[in-house]
């Protein structure tokens, strides 16, 4: 047994846990903080970044997060998809998509949770793509950008390369109606029943594609 490593992974189990626990005070600020912790606990970074990392970590926990009293860790967990998974793939920003998704869902923001939902299902689906480096497979060939959320989802389904669940083939048109509808018609407002009815295909959707991204 390494003495170290495990110190090093007990050590991030527990900044983890205080990351989650602390209240949101902006996405951007969620953001960075969860890109210094992820810069402290890497193996790629150099000693001198890991260091900076740290200093700066504990400045914006004194600062920006010191008067962060409430524990709102029910608006990250209870919801539409557990926070611990997505911790699972080192990916800070699915971390904070996935705050957004919960705590919107918690605040009866329904519609704005229905649209986080959508861009981590996006998102997971590029990461799987980038995975197999398959990735020019879904980017429009003149601009050289990655094709709109239908587009994915329509070479999510024409890939040979994977076979998705039955399921996830079955229901993933209704995760991108709910998307859009949330997004794009002015007339329609989710509602808590809209998305019940799809969390748990929703949930083995995403984690279907992080899977494949070798994520999970």
């Amino acid at each position: 047994m390494n003495y170290y490593a495990d110190k090093m992974a007990n050590l991030r189990a527990e900044a983890t846990n205080a990351f989650r626990r602390l209240s949101a005070q902006s996405v951007g600020d969620t953001s960075a903080l969860a890109e210094l912790m992820e810069i402290v606990f890497s193996v790629e970074a150099g000693p001198n970044d890991r260091a900076q990392a740290a200093r700066d970590l504990q400045f914006r926990i004194k600062t920006t997060w010191g008067g962060c009293a409430e524990d709102n860790i029910h608006l990250e967990e209870a919801g539409v998809f557990p926070l611990v998974k997505l911790n699972q793939t080192k990916r800070g920003y699915l971390v904070s998509i996935g705050r957004q998704i919960n705590g919107c869902y918690a605040s009866n923001w329904f519609d704005a949770s229905a649209v986080m939902m959508r861009r981590l299902l996006e998102s997971s689906i590029i990461e799987a793509f980038e995975a197999r480096k398959l990735d020019g497979k879904i980017k429009d060939t003149k601009t050289g950008d990655f094709l709109q959320f239908t587009g994915l989802i329509n070479a999510a389904l024409a890939e040979t390369g994977w076979n998705l669940p039955r399921n996830v083939k079955k229901e993933i048109t209704e995760l991108r109606d709910l998307g859009h509808r949330s997004a794009h018609n002015r007339y329609y407002l989710a509602t808590k029943a809209d998305i019940d009815k799809l969390t748990g295909t929703y949930r083995e959707t995403v984690e279907t594609f992080l899977h494949l991204a070798n994520l999970l």
